[in-house]
């Protein structure tokens, strides 16, 4: 029994040695490293953040914690924190890249992500359901390659509850794509756009795809030529 307690009592002494050395002042961060290509990020609000909202001491400092306070800032997508001894925190640091907006509520990212802040670049506007950001990047993407050899480019892209798409492109024309084959319609407007649709005389403003072997076009300014009238006998 004696031995017991005596064993008990040094475990004790051990644990409290040890808590005390990691929780006392002895072992400070002295030094923050802030790495990665930040270009929307700026060093005030890391500083912010540096500042303000790590504590601790080197072996105390939560390192879930410290990852979730660089995170709330808008364009961060990812931060990775190391102790490296005796004194330094490094963390590492990596941004959104966007792509396109999501109607009027934040960005959406290359990696088909929802995030919240602003940007001035001139973006392609996605309008569609909740949960439904991969796939319209997935279609914004393809739209893209499809259409660059006709060098036109996707400004504004619908997806209705009934998954029927919509496009608006940079020279101001509509696409109506409905749902099915949807790429398959858009390479029919790749097709005739240079043969035909772009020589006609006329300002279109919508083309509508949705026909099985054809489309229709909308040109405000066309006028259909004055029917003859009937010969008098």
């Amino acid at each position: 029994m004696a031995n017991l307690l005596l064993t008990a009592s040094l475990l004790m002494l051990l644990y409290a040695g040890g808590y005390w050395l990691t929780h006392a002042p002895l072992f400070p961060v002295k030094r923050i490293h802030i790495g990665g290509e930040v270009n929307k990020v700026t060093p005030v609000q890391l500083k912010y953040i540096a500042q303000n909202e790590l504590t601790g001491t080197f072996f105390t400092l939560d390192i879930n914690k410290t990852r979730a306070a660089f995170e709330k800032l808008p364009w961060v997508r990812e931060v990775q924190v190391r102790r490296t001894w005796p004194d330094r925190l490094d963390i590492a640091v990596s941004e959104h890249v966007a792509l396109a907006r999501w109607g009027d509520s934040g960005l959406i990212s290359t990696e088909a992500r929802w995030f919240d802040a602003a940007s001035d670049q001139p973006l392609p506007v996605l309008f569609g359901p909740a949960a439904t950001e991969k796939e319209m990047v997935k279609m914004l993407l393809a739209a893209r390659q499809q259409l660059a050899p006709i060098h036109l480019q996707p400004v504004r892209l619908w997806l209705s509850e009934r998954k029927a798409w919509r496009m608006e492109l940079d020279n101001g024309i509509t696409l109506e794509l409905g749902s099915g084959p949807v790429m398959e319609r858009l390479g029919r407007f790749v097709l005739n756009w240079p043969k035909s649709l772009a020589k006609l005389p006329y300002h279109i403003t919508y083309v509508d795809l949705r026909y099985p072997n054809g489309f229709a076009a909308r040109m405000p300014d066309f006028k259909a030529p004055p029917v003859a009238g009937k010969k008098k006998l």
